[in-house]
């Protein structure tokens, strides 16, 4: 894993609600345009996550901004007690509930409608607290993370996939032309919801460099923070611990 610069972009506040309206909106379109627009990797990269985990061998997970659930059922291999998906968007949550019944789950996942920035669950509850590309999307980004860390038990382990922009020059060019002016044509001409697909690069463009994550990880009292790129920098894989002695976190 590495632990390198990123951009200094301020943290950005985002309202619940629009984040909330547009995700409901893109629902019924959302799985087949995540694993289209990203030419199948996103697969790979819950995979990287859930490699991460097991040797960690969590019995609770959270599941933040679980959408329609891919992350949560991937992280049913783990063999984990149970399984939380949280989101606030009830129409994603819809469709992660059919796609559970739909397969048969080793172990039980359980879904709740909530956001990131007030998790209703007791401090310490969780031995693993688990974020795919919902991160840029928490209203309150600090608010968010405060809460991931505060219902991880000592020792417990966060880890998070969020996109970024690559570093490579020439792919970056390319990668940020496909971005910003090929996926918002294709997500918005097959969901019919132009306003979603043009918010992904807006976001990715509004959100921290992997630098001021990290700080911003270790301010809140988060330990053993890492950042690891992937696919050429396309996505940026994050992982911490809340320390053992939790008097260093909140």
């Amino acid at each position: 894993m590495t632990d390198g610069g990123g951009d200094q972009n301020a943290p950005t506040q985002i309202p619940t609600s629009s984040v909330r309206s547009l995700f409901n909106a893109i629902a019924p379109r959302y799985d087949f345009l995540n694993h289209f627009l990203s030419f199948g990797i996103d697969v790979l990269w819950r995979r990287e996550l859930v490699s991460h985990l097991r040797g960690h061998r969590p019995e609770l997970i959270l599941d933040v901004a679980t959408g329609t659930g891919d992350l949560a059922l991937a992280l049913c291999k783990l063999q984990p007690r149970l399984v939380v998906g949280i989101d606030p968007a009830a129409a994603m949550l819809k469709r992660a509930q059919a796609k559970i019944a739909r397969r048969t789950v080793p172990r039980s996942v359980l879904l709740v409608e909530a956001a990131a920035e007030h998790l209703p669950f007791p401090n310490a509850t969780f031995d693993a607290v688990t974020v795919a590309f919902g991160i840029r999307n928490f209203a309150d980004l600090s608010r968010g993370i405060q809460e991931c860390l505060r219902i991880l038990k000592p020792g417990g382990r966060f880890a998070a996939l969020e996109f970024s922009k690559p570093h490579v020059p020439v792919f970056r060019q390319l990668y940020q032309w496909y971005f910003r002016s090929i996926l918002p044509v294709l997500g918005g001409l097959i969901s019919r919801q132009a306003d979603a697909y043009q918010y992904l690069p807006d976001s990715v463009e509004r959100f921290p460099g992997d630098s001021q994550v990290r700080e911003l990880l270790r301010n809140l009292g988060f330990d053993e923070i890492m950042t690891q790129p992937l696919t050429l920098g396309i996505t940026t894989f994050y992982t911490a611990t809340r320390p053992l002695d939790t008097r260093n976190a909140i």
